[in-house]
């Protein structure tokens, strides 16, 4: 397998979230889908870890990703992960020196509606793994952030760099 890609929930998988539960309703964005209507021809394997608005994930959560992360034959490893809290998975994976090129990746936009940034962010987080070094990263819209220099603007609702 060439790529391992570990969703996590969050909106690019087209989960919704009330404020204040860790409810999802499930309106199900598949990513192999875009995959096939790419026609892409690279190996993968996708597995689920959890489902779960990231306001919800906790440090626990963050130890079961690092180890299947650990465990995966593959050393190029996709994480979808929704955007509030993707910065503190970044971190902490960061921080353990895994050996891998690890990429997080989401969207803005809810996975299942017509105008997501879903598909894109997809695509250019698979192109970010086939160059990158073994680390960290957050791709979100086109840009590519090491896990230690990014963060995201509620202002803006972008992902910017510290320095």
């Amino acid at each position: 397998m060439e790529i391992h890609i570990l969703t996590t929930g969050g909106t690019i998988g087209g989960l919704e979230y009330q404020d204040t539960i860790d409810k999802p309703e499930h309106i199900d964005m598949d990513i192999e889908n875009f995959f096939k209507s790419a026609n892409v021809s690279f190996e993968y394997e996708i597995d689920k870890v959890f489902d779960k608005d990231s306001r919800f994930i906790t440090d626990e959560n963050r130890k079961v990703l690092s180890e299947k992360i650990k465990l995966s034959i593959a050393d190029k490893i996709l994480i979808t992960h929704g955007t509030l809290t993707m910065v503190e998975t970044a971190n902490f994976l960061g921080r353990m020196n895994l050996g891998k090129v690890v990429v997080l990746t989401g969207a803005l936009v809810l996975g299942t509606n017509a105008n997501t940034d879903a598909p894109f962010n997809l695509g250019f987080a698979i192109s970010a793994l086939k160059f990158l070094e073994n680390g960290v990263y957050i791709t979100m819209n086109g840009k590519i952030f090491d896990w230690n220099n990014v963060k995201k603007n509620l202002q803006t609702n972008q992902f910017e760099t510290l320095s």
